[in-house]
């Protein structure tokens, strides 16, 4: 019996190739990938936070990258690799090279010219990245992690709280969030903003 998922709002579905990629052959539920991805994710963040990183390092495709690596390696063969199918979300498979450059580039320019505030620096980055949706799975929580990185070794700020709840589980925080990006999908950046510190 191979791994069944059952989605929440938001969440994009992997194709049977992609659930062909999960290292640890024992999960067969959503409960138990949850707890193995939770563990790799917290690993990450350790790793993160242990280390300093200059902006010209942040913002370059190998290191969004390594990132979906260092919080997905350990479950998921294909973490740290662009998706190599077109999903419900996200640009064209052929595209997400050439998208995330635009935006790391657009990124740099935001900082080094100081375009908006911090947060909004952050924030409008985690909405390009995840609309961009550069992997199989996991989008949502890297774009979350690649913001915080942004927003506290870069900026110098906290870090974001992202309603203080597992967004991952559903309920009002995960409803509020998906809101949000919706709201910046049609150009509303300030729900997210808002929400980033609730």
């Amino acid at each position: 019996m191979g791994l069944e998922i059952n989605y929440i709002d938001g969440q994009t579905p992997l194709d049977e190739d992609e659930k062909e990629g999960l290292l640890i052959k024992t999960i067969s539920t959503r409960g138990e990938l949850d707890e193995f991805e939770q563990k790799n994710i917290e690993d990450a963040l350790s790793w993160i936070l242990s280390r300093r990183f200059k902006l010209e390092n942040v913002l370059t495709e190998s290191f969004v990258k390594n990132i979906h690596y260092k919080m997905y390696g350990d479950v998921w063969k294909w973490a740290g690799k662009f998706r190599d199918s077109n999903k419900n979300i996200g640009v064209d498979k052929f595209e997400i090279g050439v998208e995330l450059k635009v935006l790391l580039d657009d990124a740099r320019y935001w900082v080094e010219k100081e375009t908006y505030e911090p947060d909004e620096i952050a924030i409008r980055f985690k909405h390009r990245v995840v609309s961009i949706h550069c992997f199989p799975n996991g989008n949502g929580r890297h774009s979350r992690m690649m913001a915080d990185i942004l927003i506290n070794k870069i900026l110098g700020k906290d870090l974001f709280s992202w309603g203080s709840a597992n967004l991952g589980k559903g309920g009002s925080d995960r409803k509020s969030y998906i809101e949000s990006l919706r709201d910046a999908d049609r150009g509303n950046i300030e729900p997210l903003l808002k929400f980033s510190r609730s």
